[in-house]
């Protein structure tokens, strides 16, 4: 299989297309994993997959040398290059873009990288894998973030990620960009959280996310501090409101709805408001219906909402909108449900 067509795009181009279309498939936060790698000498490879952004700590060493945050091997690599494999957190998924950040990494980045997958029913692909190219050999500069989108995503399932660079240097953070492809029972049925990032929902449009990622809300488990939660910038105007849109990863019948503000406890909002709506757009438009299935009601901070008695829900739905007021932070938004017949 050739490699597939890539072009690199600005940080802020590829900002704006990933966050709206795309998860990152082996963030440590949606379950990915470091699974193997040729050496990380001066910084762990685990590092790679951190959903938080890289930080410098200058003057700071470590009994290998000056620390860094990120994966950094040793020098002198005797081999073509040096190497990590990532496993995608959830069963699998197609890949869209890849991101290479070299931040902080100035004289010992890698000098060019290559990434490939592949599909294996094993945590660790072995030596009979076939490794497809997803990105060709590129050259990398210091302390910057590389951004590259496949100009025609294919529909292929992947559930391992090959990083590859050149001889050998430092890297801080590896982005692997795409969809989960999930897998439903067969039985429409059996109750599911239809939002669930595991189960292809996305969050696809927020108001704001100053302090929290919106793709946050969706993350499996609850969470260990405000950090991994969603939470917007402190409002000053009066009647002013945040909102999150949310694509269900398979359109359906919604039955109840949890909001959690665990950890949140003096910066939870005061009132959520829930819609929904049927909509063939991947982010509905201005001129989109939405429904209120919750009208305005009171959060408590540090603990699960759980809303059963919901409005305006007997037919199907492919998104929901979650209104908060007038700002603060939620940990996670749960949709439960069932699947509507295709």
């Amino acid at each position: 299989m050739s490699t597939a067509a890539v072009v690199q795009i600005a940080p802020k181009v590829g900002d704006a297309f990933f966050s709206q279309h795309c998860i990152d498939l082996i963030s440590r936060s949606l379950g990915g994993q470091v699974i193997a790698c040729s050496d990380d000498f001066f910084a762990s490879a685990e590092n790679l997959i951190s959903q938080s952004p890289p930080i410098r700590r200058e003057g700071v060493y470590v009994e290998t040398g000056a620390w860094y945050d990120g994966w950094e091997t040793r020098r002198h690599n005797p081999e073509p290059s040096d190497w990590v494999i990532a496993k995608v957190g959830a069963s699998s998924g197609c890949i869209t873009g890849i991101e290479i950040d070299t931040a902080f990494f100035n004289g010992n980045h890698a000098p060019a990288v290559s990434v490939e997958a592949t599909f294996s029913p094993n945590k660790i692909p072995d030596a009979n894998a076939f490794w497809t190219p997803i990105l060709p050999k590129v050259s990398c500069g210091p302390s910057q973030r590389h951004l590259f989108q496949l100009e025609t995503p294919t529909s292929d399932c992947y559930t391992h990620v090959r990083l590859q660079m050149y001889p050998d240097g430092g890297i801080a953070r590896f982005r692997v960009y795409g969809n989960v492809i999930p897998v439903f029972p067969a039985d429409l049925d059996i109750r599911l959280d239809l939002a669930h990032m595991y189960l292809g929902g996305l969050v696809v449009q927020c108001s704001n996310q100053h302090f929290g990622r919106k793709d946050n809300l969706i993350l499996p488990g609850r969470g260990i501090n405000m950090g991994d939660g969603w939470e917007t910038a402190r409002s000053r105007e009066p009647g002013h409101v945040d909102w999150v849109i949310v694509k269900l990863g398979t359109k359906g019948y919604i039955d109840d709805i949890l909001v959690d503000t665990n950890h949140f406890k003096g910066n939870y909002p005061k009132e959520v408001i829930l819609e929904a709506t049927d909509s063939p757009d991947h982010v509905p438009g201005p001129d989109c219906t939405w429904e209120i299935i919750l009208p305005a009601h009171k959060l408590g901070p540090h603990m699960e909402h759980t809303f059963l008695d919901l409005e305006n829900i007997a037919t199907p739905k492919t998104h929901v909108r979650m209104i908060i007021v007038p700002d603060g932070g939620v940990k996670r938004l749960r949709i439960c449900g069932r699947r509507a017949p295709l």
